[in-house]
């Protein structure tokens, strides 16, 4: 062996060492499969993914997983720590799921988006205790109004204390529970827009932060007056109302004079009545209190007792022919004593008649009781 070999070995081996530590070095820079990676953000949309992929850049601080089929995500969705994320957008992959310690490798995760999904179940340890979760994204992310219960309770448990915006927009949420938002102490921005919501409970505006509620394209009739009053020691609170059908009636009066005082309502020039018909379409702003009137309201529920007044008679005349069909031999057999008792009490009258008219008949009929 030439001593030429044996200063080669040593250098092969350390190329080796130097090919492994490169490698490793280039996978935290290496980009996924089916994604465009570019400086500190990578984008995997629309490929039809059915799991995040792996070997995400550790530098990575934007990343998007829109538009797949990511139905469930768990902590083995980032089994590396990703200490620079902050965005994350995992909207439109018909998502079902999202399990316990599923962020607990994102820990400076500002943004996450998950809107246009459809959720069943939400861990309320999903998210870190000492999260920093500031923006969260659930427009259109509940499958139907059954599990929205579930779903919002870990907005109540997840201890996002860091949140300030939270989007609920077209959700199908008819009632908020009690006390959802009253943990997030922090929030300055809520989104209610088309959730089908009937009602503004008094513990929708309990978090002490809000300055931002949407609820435009609502199912709103009108605000009562604890809400009036929960409004009003709230200066800096501004509202969106526009698209509800509220109904210019005299229940609406204390709303109507307190749109008319306040500046919280940027769209109040957009509110307008949905009923009754002579005021369909009419600004509320241009309505007067002389104007609201409940005696269509009243008419309607004088209509209604007639209806039901008139389908309980039916109920009672039914249950009569009933009772009268299931008797009908006995009530004929009844019929035909009276007919009879009838009959033979005419004919009596009729033979005293006959008596009575004739003279010889009556003499015969003294001497014959004689």
């Amino acid at each position: 062996m030439s001593g030429f070999d044996i200063q080669r070995r040593p250098l092969k081996s350390g190329s080796t060492v130097l090919l492994f530590v490169l490698a490793f070095v280039l996978s935290g820079h290496c980009c996924p499969d089916k994604c465009v990676c570019s400086s500190q953000t990578v984008k995997c949309p629309n490929q039809g993914l059915d799991a995040v992929p792996n070997s995400i850049p550790a530098k990575t601080k934007i990343l998007f997983l829109t538009g797949n089929n990511i139905s469930n995500i768990s902590r083995a969705s980032f089994p590396t720590r990703l200490e620079l994320l902050t965005d994350l957008y995992l909207s439109g992959n018909n998502m079902k799921h999202v399990e316990a310690m599923v962020f607990d490798n994102l820990p400076n995760l500002s943004r996450l988006d998950l809107s246009n999904n459809s959720f069943l179940t939400f861990d309320e340890n999903a998210f870190p205790q000492d999260n920093n979760l500031q923006f969260l994204n659930l427009s259109r992310s509940f499958l139907n109004h059954s599990f929205v219960d579930v779903v919002l309770e870990f907005l109540h448990s997840a201890n996002l204390l860091h949140l300030t915006t939270l989007d609920l927009s077209n959700n199908d949420l008819v009632i908020l529970p009690d006390g959802i938002f009253s943990s997030l102490s922090n929030l300055t921005s809520l989104s209610l827009q088309n959730s089908s919501l009937i009602s503004v409970q008094n513990v929708t505006l309990k978090s002490p932060q809000l300055r931002d509620l949407d609820l435009r394209n609502n199912s709103l009739r009108t605000l009562d007056s604890s809400t009036l009053v929960e409004l009003s020691v709230k200066p800096d609170l501004q509202l969106q109302l526009s698209g509800n059908p509220w109904r210019c009636n005299c229940i609406i009066d204390e709303m109507l004079m307190w749109l008319k005082n306040s500046t919280q309502v940027t769209d109040k020039q957009d509110l307008t009545c949905a009923e009754p018909e002579s005021l369909r379409h009419q600004p509320l702003l241009q309505v007067e209190l002389s104007q609201l009137k409940c005696s269509s309201d009243m008419e309607r529920v004088l209509e209604t007792s007639y209806v039901f007044l008139g389908l309980v008679l039916a109920l009672i005349g039914v249950i009569f022919l009933l009772v009268l069909y299931l008797n009908r031999k006995g009530i004929k057999r009844w019929m035909y004593n009276i007919r009879d008792a009838c009959r033979d009490h005419m004919e009596g009258y009729h033979y005293r008649y006959e008596i009575n008219s004739d003279p010889r008949l009556a003499n015969l009929s003294i001497n014959s009781d004689v």
